[in-house]
């Protein structure tokens, strides 16, 4: 193994040894990391390439990278499964990074280039890191380096509220900005992020399509939504279990007829939280529009409610959900019925600030305790099997 401070070089044939033991493959992959950040800081992209003896039809794969600090927990990680598997890993300088005010950075994330015949190393460009990560700064107020595994979304600033008394030393934004975020900062990012989106699917893309380059363990939407069954009372939740996407921001972008299912694994914790608590709650189909009068075309939308057997209507769950299937982040949705809208219940100020006050503390602390579960049982993540595709990226995430 020849390593300097800009390159690094591990042959698994002339070091068995360090493949086999855990503490040499996780210094290995610090030393990894290390290169990664010392090449990137000469304003150089650094390159990995990574040989796989076992690979028949993709046995070396090669990929550039952008800001390596800012997710090392996750770059260290993969090194380490590659390393740990008795992969050869090899790091040197690429070329030079480009300006994100130069003509030709558009060119360089068009997220359509891919050929399915030859593996990836990343699902996004150098280019589109660069970009995701000045944008998160700019919409969240905060250092995307603050940013933890575990993300959640909310629609209100009553759940950031809570966030900060949970969290007293929870890092914030020290200015106005249109989705302020918080960071209940852990060793090795293990903590939690709460974004306040706003409302509508628009912002849910905007945040989703950043918040992605991070390759956070997983991402849920903590929101309100209208109940639609007649055997919901207000105050209940409704643990998504499908989506029917009338959000229509990326439509384009992905199929409409295309399931979108949230992580099993997640759900279930999420479903034993309410249960120990004894919260009513309700499994069923999020109905997500872009249309926040949609009471006033109501025959076309409740036909559509009716035939997708929904359970409660909301803005942005769908938007969220898709994003994290597109991207390969295990994603879950917890809402509280805030009204009943087909029911005589329309959301209306003084009932609706009575409901905020009594349910923003237990729906906040029901997610935290059910990621808190996962990471007891998946210390490495969650397994996303469901949501990977057979021209998966090689620094993916867990592959059970």
């Amino acid at each position: 193994m020849k390593n300097t401070e800009n390159s690094f070089h591990f042959d698994p044939t002339k070091n068995r040894a360090e493949t086999s033991d855990d503490i040499h493959q996780e210094n290995l992959a610090v030393q990894a990391c290390d290169a990664l950040e010392a090449i990137y800081a000469t304003g150089v992209y650094p390159e990995i390439t990574v040989t796989r003896s076992w690979s028949r039809h993709n046995p070396v794969v090669s990929g550039e990278m952008a800001s390596p600090a800012t997710f090392r927990w996750f770059l260290q990680r993969e090194m380490k499964k590659l390393i740990r598997l008795g992969a050869g890993i090899e790091i040197q300088p690429s070329r030079p990074c480009l300006a994100l005010s130069d003509p030709r950075l558009f060119d360089q994330i068009d997220e359509e280039e891919w050929d399915i015949t030859q593996k990836k190393m990343f699902l996004f460009s150098p280019e589109r890191i660069e970009l995701s990560l000045n944008r998160l700064e700019h919409y969240t107020g905060t250092d995307p380096r603050d940013f933890q595994r575990n993300i959640l979304f909310t629609n209100y600033n009553m759940h950031i509220e809570v966030f900060r008394e949970l969290f007293p030393d929870a890092k914030g934004p020290e200015r106005d900005v249109q989705m302020p975020a918080f960071h209940a900062v852990l060793p090795d990012n293990q903590g939690f992020s709460l974004v306040n989106i706003g409302v509508g699917p628009s912002n849910a893309k905007t945040i989703t399509d950043h918040v992605a380059v991070l390759r956070p363990d997983l991402i849920v939407m903590v929101g309100h939504c209208g109940g639609l069954r007649n055997h919901q009372e207000i105050g209940d939740f409704v643990l998504a279990t499908g989506f029917m996407r009338r959000d229509k921001v990326l439509d384009e972008a992905l199929p409409v007829g295309i399931p979108i299912i949230p992580n099993y694994v997640l759900n279930r914790f999420l479903m034993e939280a309410l249960e120990r608590h004894q919260f009513q709650y309700r499994l069923g189909t999020v109905f997500s529009t872009d249309n926040r009068n949609w009471e006033f075309m109501k025959r076309k939308t409740v036909e559509e409610i009716h035939q997708s057997r929904s359970v409660a209507i909301d803005m942005e769950s769908a938007t969220v959900a898709t994003n994290g299937y597109r991207y390969r982040i295990p994603f879950a949705t917890l809402l509280s019925v805030s009204d009943k809208p087909l029911h005589g219940k329309p959301k209306l100020s003084g009932p609706a600030v009575e409901f905020y006050a009594k349910s923003k503390r237990e729906h906040l602390q029901v997610v935290i305790e059910a990621i808190q579960l996962t990471r007891q049982v998946h210390p490495e993540g969650l397994p996303n099997a469901s949501i990977r595709a057979t021209n998966e990226p090689l620094f993916g995430g867990p592959k059970d």
